[in-house]
Order: C-alpha cells, then structure tokens, then sequence
C-alpha cells in the first residue's frame, strides 16, 4: 500500500546527471575535487566494491538547529556496513556550518553550498560522500507535495531537514529513511545508468529510477509506514531482493 503522511505525497526526490565523459563543467575549476562532481549513479562501484576504495567516509553538514538524531547517524552506519565492501571501515565525520541564506533552495544553491562548505574529497584509497542537512525546504515544493531528499552528483546527498522537523511523524524513522533511500540511489538503484541486471520487471513503469515494490526501500514513495510509539529500525523499509542483487553486482553486499 502506498505510504502517505498527512495526507502529503512526500517524493524522495533524486537528480539524474549524465555525462559522457570522467569530469562535467565544475570539474575544470578544481582537479581535485573532480571525482566527487560526476553523474549520479557514475560511482556506485567505487561507492560499493573495494576494488579502489577501500574506505568509506561519510561527512555529514549542517547548522545548529539541523543535526540529524544521533540514533539516525548510528542507523546510517549500520545500514552501509550491511552493503558496502570497505575493508577500511565506514566513518562518518559532522561539520557544522553558519546557517547557509537563499532557502527554499534551488539545485544549483545546494551545489553552491556544498562547494563552500565540503571539506572530504575523494582521495587516494578513501572515497568521500558529501550528505548537508538543510536549514530550509526545497525551492519546487508546494501545499500538496514536499521534497525530503536529493541525491544529485555521485557522492552528494541533501536533506531537507526543515522540512523533516515539521512532518507529524518520527523523527528518526523518516531521518534514516530519507537517507537510505537517498544512498540507494548514489548506489545506482533503480537502473540510474540503464544499467539494472533486471530491468524489465524492477523499475517502476510509473515512477522511473524507483521500484516497482511497493514496500521495497526504493519505491517512489518509501516512507515510513507508520508512526509508532516506540520505533526500532526494522520498521524502516528494506530493499528487495532485486534491489539486493543490483547492489551485489556492482560489488556490494
């Protein structure tokens, strides 16, 4: 059944880029930081395998006020183990920020944002995922629909967490969600570079890039069931078992 809060749609929304070749137009200004300014989907091996990276750092960014819950945090580490091969470990480090101005942000302010204020790069055997909790809503939400979260370059993740804090539901459970749900397609869920080894019969034919599972992590509209009193995170949606193998394929667990 489809999930709904509050009667809202909330679409994790994601941003497909494309390129053609190893470095987009951002790439030019700093070498450095080129292998962190692809298509999303383009470094989900790297993400996933331990055939070049063998760590896994995750540099969560965000102002007082928008720091995820700690149990979110911890949440999100257990679920990267779980599909990551990183014999490195996964290690989450926290920046905080002054309170970034412009909200409800556009794409291109979150990228601007993410330029001033990442300070993990890929580098050597160690790849680097960007994730900024923002102090504001999506520039394209309305009265009926709300974005939680964007995944828009290979390893660049926001959520919208002024948006999070005033839904009427569990803090945690649509934190750690949001973020799953969001890593997922950093991953390369579903078919993001038309590259899914079951496409016929995973991807949503209604919703692309998500799947056709209604209670899978990776549907279109994978929320949190329900609110509950005392929440634990088997109540956050797991993936399915083509959703599983996808991940394996690319080298993942």
């Amino acid at each position: 059944m489809k999930t709904y809060f509050s009667k809202l749609l909330l679409l994790l929304a994601f941003s497909v880029i494309l390129t053609a070749c190893k470095k987009d137009d951002d790439a030019s200004e700093n070498d450095d930081r080129s292998e962190n300014l692809l298509g999303l989907g383009q470094s989900a091996e790297d993400l996933l395998s331990d055939d070049i990276y063998k760590t896994l750092v995750v540099e969560i960014v965000y102002s007082n006020g928008f720091r995820p819950e700690q149990e979110t945090i911890d949440n999100l580490r257990t679920f990267l183990n779980q599909r990551v091969n990183k014999p490195g470990g996964v290690q989450i480090v926290e920046t905080v920020i002054s309170p970034p101005e412009g909200a409800p942000y556009t794409t291109q302010e979150i990228r601007d944002i993410e330029s001033t204020h990442r300070t993990r790069y890929t580098n050597g055997d160690e790849i680097a995922v960007y994730v900024f909790f923002a102090n504001g809503n999506a520039s394209g939400d309305t009265a009926s629909s709300v974005t939680l979260g964007t995944a828009y370059r290979n390893t660049s993740v926001v959520i919208y967490q002024e948006t999070l804090q005033s839904l009427q539901v569990d803090r945690f459970l649509v934190e750690a969600t949001t973020l799953r749900h969001e890593f997922g397609h950093l991953f390369g869920l579903i078919n993001i570079l038309d590259d899914d080894i079951h496409p016929t019969n995973h991807e949503d034919p209604d919703s692309n890039k998500h799947c056709v599972v209604e209670d899978c992590l990776m549907y279109f509209a994978s929320t949190i069931p329900s609110t509950l009193p005392n929440p634990t995170a088997a109540d956050i949606p797991t993936l399915d078992p083509l959703c599983i193998a996808d991940l394996q394929a690319k080298g993942g667990k």
